[in-house]
């Protein structure tokens, strides 16, 4: 799926300014007739559609947005906001970002606080399965829409992806290459649900080929982390060669790499003592020592799609509910093959 163009692109191509290209489209009389014909066939150029709905937004309304997100040390979720600010950016709208770390308390602290800063609306990474935390929200009129999980469609807006899907790509991939010992690096309890998903993904994937689900052997991590992949990877190393995983999917590409470190430095081979596949395709999977087979998430079309519709949710009195679910994609590098 191919990214649509934004109107720095547009201002980009036409060498003016966001301002000019924004004055075309509302103000034409402003601008000079060359510089107009410049912008509109830019505009053609690109095929740039305007966001009716951002445009839409009343004024003396809110520009401000809350995201709420787990880690933004995770470049996962720093993808997933810069997908957010290239909308939220066309029409003005301020990003507030807030790291919940995974804790309820902090995260109902947070929402709080958007909420009595009289947000527009907030796009929400929820902890845990509870949706209870974003009823105030619901109650004041402020859009929440789901972000990374499959909220019911009836009640609010969510944008996912397939993660059991993506868990069972995972496990597929190393059966294939003829893995019968393989191991899953994360936690089966943790608070991100999508780490479950992973899981149940993984395990579907052994009974699938024949195998019992209790045969995809768990490594608990203490976080989800590069320090929480070294702490697995001194795990696998308690044990005996013949006890080990000869393969190992990881709930995500940090765990992944703080493994392929902990393993490296103790003089093991990757992927000839243990493959490794991590989750997200991040930029520095690609870029690590052994660069890393991953499954690859949409990330910037995720925070794109939420922060869409959270403006159309914000200025459309028709809007309509949805789920978009995006679809993961395995990408095979070294660390497995």
């Amino acid at each position: 799926m191919t990214d649509r163009a934004a109107i720095r692109d547009v201002a980009s191509l036409a060498r003016v300014s966001v301002g000019t290209v924004s004055n075309v489209f509302n103000r034409p009389d402003l601008v000079a007739e060359e510089t107009r014909q410049r912008v509109e066939a830019a505009v053609a150029t690109l095929k740039y559609v305007r966001n009716e709905s951002a445009r839409q937004l009343r004024h003396g309304q809110s520009r401000t947005v809350g995201l709420i997100v787990p880690d933004i040390a995770n470049p996962f979720f720093t993808d997933v906001a810069r997908g957010v600010e290239d909308v939220t950016s066309e029409v003005g709208v301020l990003v507030i970002v807030c790291n919940s770390d995974l804790d309820a308390k902090k995260e109902a602290r947070y929402l709080t606080m958007l909420a009595e800063h009289d947000v527009l609306g907030v796009l929400h990474v929820p902890v845990g399965s509870s949706r209870a935390p974003t009823r105030s929200l619901k109650e004041r009129g402020v859009p929440v829409v789901l972000l990374d999980d499959k909220g019911p469609a009836r009640g609010q807006c969510s944008v996912s992806v397939n993660d059991v899907g993506g868990g069972e790509l995972a496990v597929r991939h190393l059966l294939e290459l003829g893995h019968r010992r393989i191991g899953f690096v994360g936690h089966s309890a943790d608070p991100a649900h999508q780490v479950i998903d992973r899981l149940r993904g993984g395990r579907r994937a052994m009974i699938i080929a024949g195998h019992s689900s209790d045969s995809l052997q768990l490594v608990s991590t203490p976080s989800l982390n590069v320090r929480g992949g070294i702490a697995a990877a001194r795990a696998l190393l308690r044990l005996r060669p013949s006890h080990r995983p000869s393969a190992v999917a990881c709930a995500n590409d940090l765990l992944a790499i703080g493994l392929l470190q902990e393993l490296l430095s103790n003089g093991l081979r990757v992927p000839d003592d243990l493959a490794i596949v991590g989750y997200d395709d991040i930029a520095f999977a690609e870029a690590s020592a052994i660069p890393l087979t991953s499954i690859r998430q949409p990330r910037h079309q995720l925070g794109r799609k939420a922060a869409e519709l959270l403006l159309d949710e914000a200025s459309n009195a028709q809007h309509r509910h949805s789920r978009f679910v995006f679809q993961p994609e395995l990408i095979v590098r070294r660390s497995s093959a």
